[in-house]
């Protein structure tokens, strides 16, 4: 997401911080995310919303029509800013409204004093996906149902996790639109770290940090970034020895695997 776009989303993501004292704000969170579902579903209504050609106010009105009965005040209105905002596209509308979705979600598990541990079960769901090739294969099947997908999710979390997280994750796997899933729980993530005002730090080792290793690596990162970090560190034997870290796009690749085929490169290119 560029430009206008990215803009619009930023104001949008500011506006919707103060709403959360609204009565129905639980319930609407759920609804934005529901109609983010609806819109990328629906061609036709998510490029007609999304068209800067037509009068802002027409296009509410069609919204307005179209979800009656199933958004409340507070969800209405998210998605009437969402539409008097220019988009690039209207995929990126959807990415927005969607977006507003989960950090409305994050926002109502904050309230609940839960944030934190929505972020660490995403994290762990996240990991779980990664050391399970069945898993992987049964929630991005595209002969599965929707349903089924979720079903899968809410089976795997019952008893478990946040029901925020549970609602976060059924959504992602049932609406993930070309995107890795991978990627869009890291995304999950991102924004709810975000709303702690913290950046996350995707860490990769041959073996497992210590806690002062973690520490330090954390104090440096924050010297960095002038963020409080959260490190997610991941254990991968084949990297050889070093870390790599990502923070959002930029990544520091220190490890040995990393180093060798850089010098492998190198030879090939001498």
């Amino acid at each position: 997401m560029f430009g206008s776009s990215r803009e619009s989303l930023a104001g949008l993501r500011t506006a919707v911080q103060s709403t959360r004292s609204a009565a129905d704000f639980r319930s609407s969170a759920s609804q934005v995310l529901a109609a983010a579902g609806v819109l990328a579903a629906e061609k036709s209504l998510r490029q007609t919303l999304a068209d800067a050609g037509t009068a802002s106010v027409a296009r509410i009105a069609l919204a307005e029509s179209v979800f009656a009965g199933t958004m409340a005040a507070t969800s209405m209105d998210v998605l009437r800013q969402a539409i008097a905002v220019r988009w690039s596209s209207d995929a990126d509308f959807v990415e927005a409204v969607e977006t507003l979705g989960i950090q409305m979600l994050c926002i109502a598990a904050q309230e609940a004093d839960a944030l934190g541990a929505v972020e660490e079960e995403l994290f762990l769901f996240g990991r779980a996906i990664a050391s399970s090739a069945h898993l992987q294969m049964t929630l991005t099947d595209p002969a599965l149902s929707s349903d089924a997908k979720a079903v899968v999710v809410t089976t795997l979390l019952a008893g478990r996790g946040n029901e925020v997280t549970t609602e976060l994750l059924a959504h992602t796997v049932t609406n993930l639109r070309g995107k890795r899933l991978d990627a869009a729980i890291d995304a999950l993530i991102e924004v709810a770290a975000d709303q702690r005002n913290r950046l996350v730090a995707q860490v990769v080792s041959a073996i497992a940090l210590d806690t002062q290793q973690s520490d330090r690596l954390k104090a440096a990162l924050s010297s960095l970034t002038g963020r409080d970090i959260n490190v997610n560190a991941v254990v991968d034997p084949g990297v050889g020895g070093g870390i790599s870290v990502r923070i959002g796009d930029d990544l520091i690749d220190g490890t040995v695997a990393n180093r060798m085929a850089s010098a492998r490169r190198q030879l090939l290119n001498d």
